[in-house]
């Protein structure tokens, strides 16, 4: 069984309010179930570290300079100190050959061109659309590479009852739905799992997985997203462009 953490990178922004974040990223992390304790037990103890001691959740924006968030849990730290922090926590990640990073980075701009996509929620659908196809893809992959059908989940953060409630439609619509424009995702198992951030080691590995690429993308630094380079997933050819990174729409991105 496969796990795949899905996190955002900021929020969908709405039509009329793209504004200096012109890409809403939603990233990925696919691990096998029995790398999970593994992985969960290097982060406690990275967190843990005496010259750490992180005793609250991990987030991608309490890294930043000028975060005054009162749950900040790195606020104690240097800024050297919290780079540290970061880079051993994406080797948790980039340490595993077979741990995997996928993102879809939608153009909002471009997006919201096309007739279906209206508002922020259709614009998250079709960027978890998109993201989740990719992940259906890579469990058809490896079924053929190990000559066994294998399965997977998808694991989320949990935004707000009305959004949960509404993303579970929309997965259970994706996951049934038979016709020419969705994939089959004959690969997946249940539901979509939404759970609070600071109960997941995989949403909050994901979620510096999303802040580093929406960085890249939104800012134009992609000294972190070089971090996790290697763990993208890539053809067979090594390209990552459609395999680890996949943009939305494929019409008039930019």
């Amino acid at each position: 069984m496969y796990l795949c953490f899905l996190d955002e990178s900021g929020s969908p922004p709405k039509p009329n309010k793209i504004g200096k974040r012109p890409y809403f990223v939603i990233a990925a992390l696919v691990m096998h179930e029995a790398q999970w304790h593994g992985i969960a037990s290097e982060f406690a103890n990275l967190i843990r570290r005496r010259d750490f001691k992180i005793t609250g959740e991990i987030k991608w924006r309490y890294f930043g300079p000028h975060n005054d968030d009162p749950d900040n849990s790195v606020a104690h730290l240097s800024e050297a100190k919290r780079d540290e922090l970061r880079k051993k926590l994406f080797e948790i990640i980039t340490a595993r050959r077979s741990v995997k990073v996928m993102a879809c980075i939608t153009s909002a701009a471009a997006a919201y061109e096309l007739t279906y996509v209206k508002n922020a929620d259709d614009l998250y659908i079709y960027t978890y659309k998109t993201l989740t196809e990719r992940f259906q893809y890579y469990l058809q992959d490896l079924s053929r590479v190990v000559g066994d059908k294998q399965l997977g989940i998808v694991v989320a953060d949990h935004r707000g009852k009305t959004q949960d409630d509404l993303l579970r439609k929309q997965h259970t619509g994706l996951v049934t739905e038979k016709g020419i424009f969705t994939s089959n995702y004959e690969n997946y198992v249940e539901t979509v799992f939404l759970t609070p951030s600071h109960y997941s080691v995989g949403i909050q590995l994901v979620d510096m997985v999303a802040g580093a690429i929406g960085r890249q993308y939104n800012v134009g630094d992609d000294q972190y997203a070089a971090q996790i380079r290697s763990a993208f997933r890539t053809s067979a050819a090594g390209n990552v462009d459609g395999f680890g990174i996949i943009k939305f729409p494929k019409r008039n991105w930019r």
